[in-house]
């Protein structure tokens, strides 16, 4: 057994290093965390589309530039495979790609359970094999049979995220669900079960519906206050009730002088994209 890997204090380094992203301004290149939000927030759109972001090395939303596409790794354990294709083929038609171009590997198991040892061997032999920058787990509800709410469960299964990002070098995005009750909470507060999942995250994302419009906060070391925010057009709309109209994007890190507009211009071909639209909950172009 090897010795701790120790350092003398005056050889620490004595400023954090500088910040690399993988979509710039959303998500850290490497990094573990969530996609948070209650119903109809548009979670699993969000997550797509930083997917479909990574994969091809256009801006995620049309609006946040990435740094290092490459290869992405999703399981979708909620929809249907042709479900998840259409959405695909929506967004990519907003952000000007092809799907037959896009470095996006579904895992079409029906069930992946990470609480189970021979699972998770599955998954790392898939990651090795693959070598992807980014996977997308999408919900964790459907990845264990743990209790959500008991931090001595759900602690190890985050551990273990965690040491899959160490281990193959590559960043790991979880969509979660925020509680029903969560109206008035912070965002990292509101999401459902332990208080491990917003503690857990380098990078979270955190999405809020408000009538017809969409907040969604990026939080940083977990302030989620005092904040600026811009308006930016949502690029999805439900068929069967009143799309969002807005996304409103909530940096708390960011200073007032460095806030983007408030009327940011976003060119995205929603004709092309509202043919991928036939159905509810696919995504569609409002603009």
């Amino acid at each position: 057994m090897s010795a701790l890997p120790v350092e003398q204090a005056y050889r620490l380094a004595d400023r954090a290093e500088e910040q690399r992203w993988l979509v710039t301004g959303l998500w850290s290149e490497q990094a573990v965390g969530i996609v948070g939000g209650g119903p109809k927030c548009c979670k699993s759109f969000l997550a797509l589309d930083l997917a479909v972001a990574v994969a091809s090395g256009t801006a995620c939303l049309r609006r946040f530039p990435v740094a290092r596409p490459g290869r992405v790794l999703l399981y979708a354990a909620e929809d249907a495979l042709h479900v998840v294709r259409r959405r695909l083929e929506g967004i990519c038609a907003a952000a000007s790609c092809d799907l037959k171009d896009l470095d996006v590997h579904v895992i079409t198991a029906p069930t992946v359970r990470l609480d189970q040892a021979a699972d998770r061997t599955r998954l790392e032999e898939t990651i090795a094999q693959l070598v992807p920058r980014l996977l997308v787990l999408d919900p964790f509800v459907r990845l264990h049979r743990i209790d959500e709410n008991a931090s001595g469960e759900v602690a190890p299964l985050l551990a273990y995220l965690r040491a899959l990002q160490r281990q193959h070098n590559l960043a790991v995005l979880v969509v979660h669900h925020a509680r029903k009750s969560a109206g008035n909470m912070r965002a990292g507060q509101a999401l459902r079960g332990s208080s491990e999942f917003h503690a857990w995250g380098d990078s979270n994302l955190y999405l809020r519906r408000s009538g017809d419009e969409i907040n969604l906060t990026v939080p940083r070391h977990g302030s989620c206050s005092n904040s600026p925010s811009a308006a930016m057009p949502l690029p999805w709309k439900s068929c069967n009730r009143p799309p969002p109209r807005l996304l409103r994007h909530r940096v708390p890190w960011m200073t007032a002088s460095s806030a983007p507009s408030a009327t940011p211009t976003i060119h995205c071909p929603s004709q092309n994209y509202a043919r991928s639209a036939a159905c509810a909950k696919r995504p569609s172009m409002h603009v």
